[in-house]
């Protein structure tokens, strides 16, 4: 077990004392002022008034516009699709490879969270339309492992702890670089896996939204593209869905495996939780549109706040980065390369063995 001296505990040595989160002076009567408001209140009080200011544009328009222009581009990725010359059918390729990633990656986990809406109805469409349709995955499953697990109990052993990314089978370029284009026939297997035994109406659901998702791109393909052969509108199918899945896997352990995971029992306050846990990565003009700033370079910020939109996640950045600074809190940030260089020397120890439990000293 690895045991973290916090800055609580320096406090400790200046004469304060933690109780249940905040700081007490050290001989303090009854009467003497307790801190009342904890770090996670003060800072999601900043946050909160930041959002309040910001417009409708900021708050869920610039996400919706892009999310909006991938759409758009798809009828031109179907109509270069039909051209016999290599370039623009390469061209046509690889928009639809973008766009297809940025709705389903960026558009699923935006809807996952409700950030496309403010109405609850419309949210829940959202969640099904991106997810079951664009997604070919259940929106229920969806939303249960990654709202009420990952983001409940991040980096929680057996909870939330992002285990569910490892095969400890798979040699470590298998998993890192070959593995990962399988992702878009597994998706919808792995579907059908959770809503099995669930209600019939849910399993009916997912199963014709899914099939309405993948059809309509064969259609599309074979109908306007003019794709003559089955084998040949599947395997375009693969490609542009398969376009992103290696970064994609990537992303989802870079940033929480390996980083300080806590037992259910002794778990910390969630400020610590996060801080702790969650990893950014610097910015990437070409993952920053496609997966969205809230899963590379505002991580810390989506799990600190998850109900905002990938552009707000990125406008409250510099007021989360400055508050965890002044508390002496970890802000951690790492380079893409160089986290890909520590999993691929340290696969068996990161993706293979049971991690250490972290105990922050001070602050459980």
């Amino acid at each position: 077990m690895q045991r973290v001296l916090t800055q609580q505990d320096e406090g400790r040595a200046g004469g304060e004392e933690v109780r249940g989160g905040s700081v007490v002076k050290n001989g303090a009567t009854g009467g003497d002022k307790v801190e009342k408001e904890s770090m996670m209140m003060e800072l999601t009080r900043l946050v909160q008034n930041l959002v309040k200011e910001s417009s409708w544009w900021e708050r869920r328009g610039v996400d919706c516009s892009i999310l909006a222009a991938a759409f758009l581009c798809l009828p031109l990725a179907f109509l270069l699709l039909r051209s016999s010359q290599l370039l623009w059918l390469s061209v046509g390729v690889l928009l639809m490879g973008v766009a297809h990633a940025v709705i389903t990656i960026k558009g699923t986990h935006l809807a996952s969270h409700g950030a496309l809406s403010e109405s609850q109805a419309w949210g829940k469409f959202w969640a099904i339309f991106f997810i079951e349709i664009c997604g070919s995955f259940s929106a229920q499953a969806g939303v249960q492992g990654h709202i009420k697990m990952h983001h409940a109990h991040t980096n929680i052993i057996g909870l939330g702890d992002s285990s569910v990314w490892k095969v400890p089978s798979l040699s470590r370029t298998v998993y890192l670089f070959v593995a990962p284009l399988a992702v878009p026939v597994i998706t919808p297997l792995v579907a059908l896996a959770q809503v099995k035994g669930r209600s019939l109406a849910l399993l009916v659901r997912t199963v014709v939204n899914i099939t309405l998702g993948l059809y309509s791109q064969y259609w599309l393909l074979t109908n306007i593209s003019g794709f003559r052969s089955m084998h040949s509108a599947l395997l375009c199918m693969l490609v542009c869905r398969a376009m992103f899945s290696v970064p994609f896997i990537h992303v989802n352990i870079f940033q929480h495996v390996g980083l300080p995971m806590f037992s259910s029992t002794c778990r910390p306050k969630r400020i610590h939780q996060m801080t702790h846990g969650v990893l950014n990565l610097p910015r990437n003009l070409l993952l920053d549109w496609t997966f969205g700033h809230s899963l590379i370079n505002c991580h810390v910020e989506h799990h600190l706040f998850p109900f905002l939109s990938d552009n707000m996640c990125l406008k409250v950045k510099p007021i989360v980065s400055k508050y965890l600074s002044e508390k002496q809190l970890p802000y951690q940030e790492d380079r893409y390369l160089s986290r890909l260089h520590l999993f691929f020397h340290k696969y068996q120890e990161l993706m293979v063995f049971a991690p250490p439990i972290t105990e922050l000293v001070g602050v459980q």
